[in-house]
């Protein structure tokens, strides 16, 4: 069985214009021990489907459909009252910001404890104790537990909060950008922590980014998400070296290529994402596509396995029903 099997997930928000079909039939599953990469530009879905899984989602957003399931456990079924008792023992979730994800008037490790007494039954000494533990865990000494948040440096905070989500032992954790605000040492070093943590304790991880660099040293398999779904997924491997959706070639051609003796300055992708209250009928990416052809504005494209493990959306990959990759 997988640790997790999301199928089908369609997250819309209600505005006062219309339904936002932020993440619209996404699927993907992940073993344990596994790190899956979201990646994409900003308002692709990748933050919504996070939220999605682990019911987090803000006011006006809800699952029209799909489901999530997390070791056969549907949590798309579930109502807010049931998911409580599943949020941070199951999955648990990194936030982007550590400077501002802790309350400023209390202790940093009655912050992590507090997790512990409520989802875990632990005593108030048991809950300090396992919060000492946690802050050794990261790299921050058990001493330290006393301490506020404004006597953490920005790096430490972030430990800090990886400790939390760690608080009850989840099978899955969620890394909303965990190292955005970090300098490139720090982010390292953070980066380095995850991964340690992931094998070790044998976790589920999803990590979100803009950055594909960051998913090449960490992630097993990355999903490159375009207007709410999934335009291409595979290893690093895949992605890296065999690309073959458009997307995804505009993507990895943003990055300067330290290699190329030339040094050529990266290209820019034309155009902005479509409005997802109004998708085009198509493919979405068409639109900025320099490769369309007559299929893509027309009919959306089916998600194929074009060789094990390797998932794509795209006309081109099976122009006249073969594949032409």
């Amino acid at each position: 069985m997988k640790l997790l099997e999301v199928k089908d997930l369609k997250t819309y928000f209600s505005t006062s214009k219309g339904e936002v079909k932020a993440v619209d039939g996404v699927s993907f599953s992940l073993d344990y021990g596994q790190c899956l990469g979201l990646v994409g530009e900003s308002g692709c879905g990748k933050t919504t489907t996070a939220l999605s899984i682990s019911r987090l989602l803000p006011k006006g957003g809800h699952i029209v459909d799909g489901t999530i399931l997390l070791e056969g456990i549907d949590y798309s079924a579930m109502s807010d009252k049931e998911i409580q008792e599943h949020r941070w023992k199951d999955v648990s979730m990194i936030f982007q910001g550590a400077m501002n994800a802790f309350n400023p008037v209390k202790k940093v490790g009655w912050q992590i404890a507090e997790a512990c007494v409520r989802h875990q039954g632990m005593t108030k000494e048991e809950a300090w104790k396992r919060a000492g533990e946690l802050f050794e865990l990261v790299g921050i000494p058990a001493e330290r537990v006393t301490q506020y948040p404004h006597e953490f440096s920005g790096g430490m905070k972030q430990r800090a909060m990886i400790a939390m989500a760690l608080a009850c032992d989840p099978k899955l954790i969620i890394g909303d950008e965990p190292t955005t605000a970090l300098d490139v040492m720090i982010q390292a070093q953070i980066l380095e922590l995850l991964e340690e943590l992931r094998k070790k304790l044998n976790m589920g991880m999803i990590l979100i980014t803009h950055d594909l660099s960051i998913l090449s040293e960490t992630c097993d398999k990355i999903a490159v998400m375009y207007a709410g779904r999934i335009a291409e997924m595979g290893s690093v491997e895949d992605i890296f070296y065999r690309p073959v959706h458009p997307y995804t070639k505009a993507l990895l051609a943003c990055f300067p290529n330290i290699n190329d003796e030339e040094r050529t300055v990266p290209e820019g992708i034309p155009g902005i994402p479509p409005s997802l209250l109004d998708p085009p009928p198509g493919c979405r990416f068409c639109p900025r596509c320099k490769a369309a052809i007559g299929a893509c504005s027309e009919k959306v494209p089916e998600f194929i396995e074009i060789e094990p493990g390797h998932f794509v959306s795209c006309h081109l990959a099976c122009e006249g029903g073969e594949l032409n990759v």
